[in-house]
C-alpha cells in the first residue's frame, strides 16, 4: 500500500475508469490514423495521452481536471499540425519523415541503406517474415514513415538470381571462386556471374567478399 490508506483504493479504481474513458474519447477524436499508423509525430501523441492519463491514476496529488486539459491541448495540437501536414509537403515532411528506397532491382541502394537506422540482419528478418529468401525475388523495397517495409515483387518468370538471405547463408563469405556459377557481393547485393579464380572487388561498393548467389522463387 505505501503511503495510502485503504479508503484511497476506491478512489484509484474511479479515477482509473474517468481516464480510460478520456483516452477512448481521445483516440477516436484521433480517428484512425492515429491509432493505426504511428509515424513518430502520432507516436508522440500517444505517449503523451499516455503520460497524462497514468499519474491521476493513482497519485493522489495529481487532479483529473489538470489532466483532461492536457488532453485537450495534446489533441488541439494534433489537430493544427495535422491541418499543416494536409496543407504543406515541406512540411509533412519535417514532421513525419519520408520513406526511402532500400532495395532497387535486387540489389540494396546503399546510399539511402545508411541513412535509416535499420542493420542489415534486422532488415533481413523482416524480408523473412514477409516470404523472401533472397533479394532476386524483389524489384523495390521502401522503408515508409511509419516504418513499414513495403515490397514489390519480381513475377517468377522474372526472378533473378540474387543475394541469399536465409540463416547461415552469410557466414562463409568467398574471395576466391572455386566453381563457375553467379556470386552476390555480401555487402550491397551487387550479382554477377563468375569463372574460378580471384572474386575481385564489388563494381559498385568496392568490397570484395561473396556468397553464392540464389535463384530460388518465392513460396507463397
Amino acid at each position: 500500500m505505501g503511503h495510502e490508506e485503504w479508503s484511497f483504493l476506491l478512489e484509484i479504481i474511479l479515477r482509473t475508469a474517468i481516464m480510460f474513458l478520456a483516452i477512448i474519447i481521445g483516440l477516436r477524436v484521433l480517428g484512425k490514423r492515429g491509432v493505426k499508423q504511428l509515424s513518430i509525430f502520432e507516436l508522440v501523441v500517444i505517449i503523451g495521452l499516455g503520460s497524462a492519463a497514468g499519474d491521476p491514476m493513482f497519485n493522489k496529488d495529481v487532479g483529473i481536471i489538470s489532466s483532461i486539459l492536457v488532453f485537450v491541448v495534446i489533441i488541439l495540437l494534433y489537430s493544427i499540425i495535422t491541418f499543416f501536414i494536409g496543407k504543406s509537403k515541406r512540411f509533412e515532411k519535417l514532421v513525419e519523415g519520408s520513406c526511402s528506397c532500400l532495395i532497387r532491382n535486387g540489389e540494396f541502394a546503399i546510399d539511402n541503406f545508411k541513412k535509416e537506422n535499420l542493420g542489415s540482419d534486422e532488415f533481413f528478418a523482416e524480408l523473412r517474415l514477409k516470404g523472401v529468401s533472397q533479394l532476386g525475388q524483389i524489384e523495390t523495397a521502401i522503408v515508409e514513415s511509419s516504418g513499414e517495409i513495403s515490397l514489390f515483387y519480381y513475377e517468377d518468370k522474372d526472378v533473378r538470381y540474387g543475394l541469399p538471405i536465409m540463416p547461415e547463408s552469410l557466414e562463409n563469405p568467398l574471395k576466391n571462386i572455386s566453381k563457375e556459377s553467379y556470386y552476390s557481393c555480401i555487402f550491397c547485393g551487387y550479382t554477377e556471374h563468375k569463372t574460378q579464380g580471384n572474386a575481385g572487388c564489388c563494381p559498385k561498393c568496392s568490397k570484395d567478399e561473396w556468397v553464392e548467389a540464389s535463384s530460388r522463387k518465392r513460396i507463397t
